[in-house]
């Protein structure tokens, strides 16, 4: 059975053609590559769809989803997980205490580690965002067989999980 939905590496017109196109590159590197541009474009769809209609910044959605995915982080740790400078994370950080969206934690165990995580009028804006980014990803994903969504999914995680322990 053939399967003729487009794939990531499906060239964009749109996208001008890297000079090494024409190379003969391992479809690690490959992957790889795609993997980069996936980083890169997916943000679009991300603020068209789902930022701008919530009247947030990208930055302070994806602060919204790290918190409400992974609960209490540092300022530090949330730059990390984004790829944002400190600078950026901590005036987005301050910005959405001043709305009421997040709120300081408290490190039982390092006081001098300052977490935040959302509050209640925060965590009821990252339940609004779900529905919202369910109808992304369907118009993303639209075409593309579930076995391979979860097959994408779980080598997601396994990259995701070496990530850390990579070293350079």
């Amino acid at each position: 059975m053939t399967n003729t939905a487009p794939s990531l590496a499906t060239p964009n017109p749109a996208i001008p053609r890297p000079a090494h196109a024409d190379l003969a590159i391992d479809s690690e590197v490959a992957l790889l590559i795609d993997l980069l541009k996936l980083g890169t474009f997916i943000g679009g769809p991300m603020r068209e769809g789902v930022a701008d209609p919530m009247g947030i910044t990208p930055t302070d959605l994806r602060i919204v989803l790290a918190l409400g995915g992974e609960g209490e982080l540092a300022g530090h740790e949330l730059s990390d997980i984004m790829g944002v400078a400190p600078m950026n994370v901590s005036r987005a950080v301050t910005s959405l205490i001043q709305r009421g969206l997040v709120e300081p934690g408290l490190d039982q165990t390092n006081r001098r580690r300052k977490p935040v995580r959302l509050s209640d009028e925060g965590q009821a804006l990252f339940s609004r965002t779900l529905p919202i980014m369910a109808k992304v990803s369907a118009d993303l994903f639209k075409g593309v067989p579930v076995r391979d969504r979860e097959a994408f999914r779980r080598t997601a995680a396994t990259v995701l999980g070496r990530i850390g322990r990579l070293t350079p």
